[in-house]
């Protein structure tokens, strides 16, 4: 046991058990490694499985690379509906059997309908975890270390992406450089090499889906539902008798007169939740109109527009994964020390710069190391500060009562925007030239400056109950 920190917000006093408390948040963050990997998978594949499928079309490409989103609007949804009823836990491991079932499906996929209709039930998996993990972490989370445990969901998620971006990298190591597309869509590059990358999600995925098996379902889940004796074992378990009595206290209190057990999606209406919900969900947009995910999803794009060819391309993208992983220790190590707000204005006045800057090097033809510096540092940037704190922000701000079909709302909210980013840059890069595309994320980014300033409160160090007090009451 661990004694607490001290936290003038938090009058929660315990011996915290970390150890078991950091377990049960790493197995529930194998959602965000599943997340990240299958998401950022088909980055890799799509010089390849495009040229198998004789996909020619802006629209045909921006289909196949943002079809998966439309089911994690379904699975973010279906998150809403079904964990407040059913728990946390077990739409966790439904997760982790869709993630297993869909790789295999993407991997045999013998025509594009079918390689569609598989990324798309893939999103369900994507939405459902993307919702539920790090709600499930904020809702065993002692407060003092709250946002780093949440944190460590986007570590896991950049692990994943990392992971997948080292096997797409390694079977295909060999492809000859200057391969003309004919050849590759012929070679086993084309034929086979494409769906390796999608069937070895399953093995992740099956990791996930056993140590659920040694998770808790969430107390403050236990608590809402009526029962009371299962979630004070739980919190026992992490931070002693007094900490489950206070702890117990608090949740009962924020529920106190509230019909807890039927929550409908009109509830999230109300006066008092409609302020809250509007600051999840545009969190949640502005985080993905940033724009930094074109650069995972289109890095062949990019990487080719700035002057490499297809093998350099896989090094540069096994770059932005190593470069993202560094710097997500960053923000663990920050995240509960700076605070919320300031990581996140930082992050979109960063971005909103480098960005101006990547349009300056496309306007005037820069090609090589200095694109990739500069995607390495908006990757770095992002990596830091937006990528973790949105998923801490949104997983802590809603009340106790609606958390579960607040947060779907907001996750739903962030795979639409997701969507309409992914679907358009092909589009846009089309009409407005690279340089213009990224000016208008920058733009964006400054938009996201103005709302942090004026509409996130600070949130660190304070528990669940006592943030559902200052925004909501």
């Amino acid at each position: 046991m661990i004694p607490s920190p001290q936290n003038e917000a938090s009058n929660l006093k315990a011996d915290y058990n970390l150890g078991y408390v950091w377990l049960i948040s790493l197995v529930a963050a194998m959602g965000g490694l599943l997340f990240g990997w299958d998401w950022v998978v088909i980055g890799g594949a799509k010089p390849f499985f495009q040229r198998y499928f004789e996909l020619t079309s802006e629209a045909q490409i921006g289909w196949a690379n943002s079809c998966a989103l439309i089911g994690c609007l379904f699975g973010a949804l279906a998150a809403g509906v079904l964990s407040d009823k059913f728990g946390r836990k077990r739409l966790l491991m439904l997760a982790a059997l869709l993630f297993a079932v869909t790789s295999i499906g993407n991997a045999l996929a013998g025509d594009f309908t079918l390689f569609i209709a598989w990324r798309m039930l893939g999103g369900v998996a994507i939405g459902l975890a993307s919702s539920l993990s790090p709600m499930y972490i904020a809702e065993v989370a002692p407060a003092q270390i709250r946002g780093r445990l949440v944190s460590l969901n986007q570590l896991t998620i950049v692990v994943g992406v990392l992971l997948a971006q080292f096997i797409n990298w390694y079977l295909v190591r060999n492809l000859p450089t200057g391969a003309t597309d004919e050849f590759i869509r012929n070679s086993w590059f084309g034929q086979q090499g494409w769906r390796w990358m999608f069937g070895l999600t399953a093995a992740p995925a099956v990791v996930f889906f056993l140590g659920m098996f040694l998770v808790p379902e969430s107390p403050r889940w236990l608590a809402k539902n009526g029962k009371a004796s299962r979630a004070r074992d739980v919190l026992v378990r992490i931070g002693g008798e007094r900490y489950a009595g206070d702890a117990m206290a608090d949740i009962q209190s924020t529920l106190a007169s509230e019909e807890i057990q039927h929550v409908r999606f009109a509830d999230l209406l109300e006066p008092k939740m409609r302020r809250v919900l509007v600051l999840g969900v545009t969190l949640a947009v502005i985080q993905q109109w940033c724009g930094i995910n074109v650069i995972f999803n289109y890095a062949e794009e990019i990487f080719r527009a700035a002057g490499y060819d297809i093998s350099s391309v896989l090094k540069n993208i096994a770059w932005t994964g190593s470069v993202n992983l560094a710097f997500t220790f960053v923000a663990l190590g920050i995240v509960d020390k700076a605070g919320r707000r300031p990581l996140m204005l930082f992050g979109f006045a960063g971005l909103a710069a480098i960005y101006f800057l990547i349009g300056l090097c496309y306007h005037g033809g820069v090609q090589g190391w200095p694109m990739l510096a500069l995607v390495l540092a908006a990757i770095a940037c992002y990596a830091m500060s937006l990528a973790p704190v949105t998923w801490v922000v949104i997983s802590e701000i809603f009340p106790n009562r609606i958390r579960g079909a607040a947060m779907s709302v907001a996750v739903m909210a962030l795979w639409l925007a997701c969507f309409l980013l992914t679907y358009t840059f092909p589009m846009l890069n089309a009409k407005l030239g690279s340089a213009g595309t990224f000016w208008l994320y920058g733009a964006i980014c400054v938009l996201g400056v103005v709302f942090i300033f004026f509409k996130l409160p600070e949130t660190k160090g304070k528990t669940l109950e006592q943030i559902e007090k200052d925004l909501v009451d």
